[in-house]
């Protein structure tokens, strides 16, 4: 796939951790099912909205490697909604030319959820407006121990081993890594997000929960982040 050329004043890869749907569903007296579902509904229209913005990259935090400890109705809920939102989505994502791409490990799902997770990967490889990331059973300690690994097995000597190295080992070796990262609900908590690759990013904590996190909520967040100065360690007189 061609290199996504950077809109200026737009972040090229935007993180997001969606986070709020149980709380969406208490205050509603539904079940927290319910809330999950109402934030995977979610996902297309905040694709939509960011693609059109100049967005080339956005990562959703879908489910880590934690979340195996949830209790096991919703674990299976959470793998039903992948799918459906696999059957329901894709084909039409794939029309407006967005990627899809997963980090994390496919280990623990079903053969045939595993498969519809490979064919979405295959059937948009090519496409080219807007990558979107699915983090699903993904942790960022757990992706750095699987790149140290890696690199221990292609028998890379330590003195060898770089910063350059290991983030070419990561599962996000050619996603550039997120300018901005927004987790709804108004946690403050990264949860093992992106922990190597969120080093300068700018972060967000809207007090929004995901399932109403919309367009109109994403460019605010676009707007705040164009207004920030980012300095990697520099200061304001060397930009």
């Amino acid at each position: 796939m061609a290199e996504a050329e950077p809109v200026k004043g737009v972040p090229r890869h935007v993180g997001i951790i969606m986070d709020g749907n149980g709380r969406w569903a208490n205050e509603r007296g539904l079940p927290r099912s319910l809330g999950h579902r109402a934030g995977t509904k979610n996902l297309r229209r905040v694709i939509s909205a960011a693609a059109d913005a100049g967005v080339k990259y956005i990562s959703f935090y879908a489910f880590s490697t934690e979340n195996w400890k949830r209790p096991a109705e919703e674990v299976s809920g959470l793998m039903d909604l992948l799918a459906e939102f696999i059957d329901n989505e894709v084909s039409d994502l794939h029309k407006e030319n967005a990627r899809l791409l997963h980090i994390g490990h496919l280990d623990g799902l079903s053969p045939l959820l595993k498969k519809k997770v490979e064919d979405a990967i295959e059937l948009t490889k090519d496409n080219t407006r807007i990558n979107v990331i699915i983090a699903f059973n993904y942790g960022g300690r757990d992706e750095i121990v699987c790149a140290v690994r890696k690199l221990i097995a292609e028998g890379v000597a330590a003195e060898d081993i770089n910063e350059e190295r290991l983030s070419a080992s990561l599962f996000t070796a050619e996603i550039p890594d997120p300018d901005l990262i927004i987790r709804t609900s108004g946690e403050q908590r990264t949860s093992n997000f992106m922990i190597w690759q969120a080093a300068y990013a700018e972060w967000s904590f809207p007090k929004t929960y995901w399932p109403d996190f919309d367009e109109k909520a994403l460019q605010t967040e676009l707007e705040n982040y164009a207004g920030r100065e980012r300095r990697f360690g520099k200061i304001s007189e060397q930009l």
